[in-house]
């Protein structure tokens, strides 16, 4: 009876341990790099004013998080959504034909994001991007 309990409590651990710590241990991580980055220009300024420099500005990536995150978008939630729709479709067809029925929820809201993106999602990406665009060319400008 107890080996039964330690495979349970095994499968548990291994089934919601690892998927819930791995964001937390990806935050942790990303925090120290952040901190360490903060810490070598604390540093280097520190220097600069011993030294009777001019003090280098800090970088905008430093003070406003990581600049290299992806835009947001319609189009890949609903891709993604589409296609594992289709693919519960697929795979529940040999069941029963009511129970593949299910897969046509994930599809309908992947077809919605699509057809987001196609009517609307374009125009607001340009729009971003023409604004980032035009914020990088008054940085040269300067």
């Amino acid at each position: 009876m107890s080996g039964e309990y330690v495979v349970a409590v095994t499968g548990i651990i291994f089934v919601l341990g690892i998927p819930l710590s791995l964001p937390l241990i990806y935050l942790v991580l990303s925090y120290r790099k952040r901190r360490r980055l903060i810490e070598l220009f604390h540093v280097e300024r520190m220097a600069a004013i011993e030294r009777g420099m001019e003090l280098p500005p800090l970088p905008k990536e430093l003070l406003e998080g990581s600049r290299n995150r992806r835009r947001t978008t319609s189009l890949l939630p609903g891709l993604v959504w589409f296609f594992s729709g289709v693919g519960i479709l697929i795979a529940l067809q040999s069941i029963s034909d009511e129970e593949a029925m299910i897969g046509l929820v994930p599809a309908g809201i992947g077809l919605a994001y699509l057809i987001y993106y196609f009517v609307e999602g374009r125009r607001i990406e340009a729009r971003v991007l023409e604004h980032e665009l035009a914020g990088t060319r008054e940085e040269v400008k300067a």
